[in-house]
């Protein structure tokens, strides 16, 4: 077996498979919030789980540093006591002629990765704030916001993270993995803030969910303007890059399915008018893109002459200047008026 970082690991049998379905079901977690904290696209996990897809060398390293199991039990080349069948064990030395995992302190001096936390208590949760990986993906978000991808060195992550560069290439092997796991990361906090501020502001039909969703898209707050800078690397990168061009594809695809069924919903509740959800979806996150590229690209992109905070941004231009828009460029409360107005022309009835 080739032992390179980036290898699929033969399991014709299933047996891999199901020691990670083990370790996944003793971290007393969803599938998902456990693709979650090893960063990882559950669907790849799923496809690994059911056996139409192998598990990498790397995800094996990250799935058995999350689950503090032993990781050459994980590729099955530790023998189990019959007594303890079914248990993983914890984490230890590989056995003699186990396939070689990546070593988060490999070539670096023993002082820069302090040893692993101890295992929590059973029944505890492990939240996902507290592991690397995250807390790499975390560093990285902020680091392109205010760099760009490709100005961003992973002994600058590193240093961020108070680690070695070893340590980020153990969890992320290359850049292409690093910005995707960032991009993901940036999709997961888009999605559970829509869902936070949909349920906070108790909105009754989609005319009102679209608003919050808009809102949402306006790139007011730094944490805002972060996904968003992150977003327009992404599309460089997109550009260039196979395999970054189909997580591409795969976030517009979500994004534009969740914009069209909030606007098919609302054609069934009679708040908008019979138009074509999908068709329109892709009109209104095209206008998205468009503006908040403008925003982000003028001076400040805080909210120009109408305010940093922005308010709720009404039904209208009001408060801009006459033609609609403020002064010295687009402001995040341009982007926000203009994409009102676009719903009130576009979906709502005459």
């Amino acid at each position: 077996m080739r032992k390179e970082t980036g290898d699929r690991i033969e399991d014709g049998a299933g047996e891999v498979a199901e020691r990670v379905r083990k370790v996944v079901e003793a971290a007393g977690c969803s599938q998902r919030e456990f693709a979650r904290r090893i960063v990882m696209d559950p669907s790849k996990l799923s496809r690994s789980l059911s056996g139409t897809r192998r598990f990498t060398v790397a995800e094996l390293a990250r799935i058995a540093d999350a689950g503090e199991v032993d990781a050459a039990w994980l590729l099955g080349s530790r023998a189990v006591d019959p007594a303890s069948a079914g248990a993983a064990p914890t984490r230890g030395d590989p056995a003699p002629g186990a396939p070689a995992l990546p070593s988060p302190s490999a070539g670096a001096p023993s002082t820069t990765e302090p040893s692993p936390a101890p295992s929590p208590a059973p029944g505890a949760s492990q939240l996902p704030s507290t592991g690397r990986p995250l807390q790499i993906v975390r560093e990285t978000v902020r680091l392109i916001a205010e760099h760009g991808f490709h100005a961003v060195r992973v002994s600058d992550i590193a240093a961020a993270c108070d680690t070695s560069t070893a340590t980020i290439h153990y969890h992320f092997p290359g850049r292409a993995e690093l910005l995707e796991a960032a991009v993901r990361w940036c999709m997961d906090e888009d999605t559970a803030s829509r869902a936070a501020r949909i349920a906070e502001a108790g909105a009754e039909d989609a005319a009102a969910e679209l608003r919050e969703v808009l809102a949402l898209q306006t790139p007011r707050t730094p944490q805002q303007r972060r996904q968003w800078l992150v977003w327009l690397d992404l599309w460089a990168e997109a550009a260039r890059s196979t395999a970054i061009g189909r997580l591409h594809v795969d976030y517009y695809r979500q994004w534009r399915t969740t914009v069209a069924d909030v606007i098919r919903r609302g054609i069934g509740q009679g708040v908008f008018r019979p138009v074509d959800p999908e068709f329109s979806a892709l009109r209104l996150t095209a206008l998205v893109d468009g503006l908040a590229s403008q925003v982000l690209a003028g001076a400040d992109g805080t909210g120009g002459a109408n305010g940093a905070d922005g308010g709720d941004g009404g039904d209208s231009a009001e408060g801009a200047g006459s033609d609609g828009m403020s002064g010295g460029g687009t402001s995040a409360d341009d982007m926000h008026a203009a994409l009102l107005a676009h719903v009130r022309t576009e979906l709502l009835p005459h």
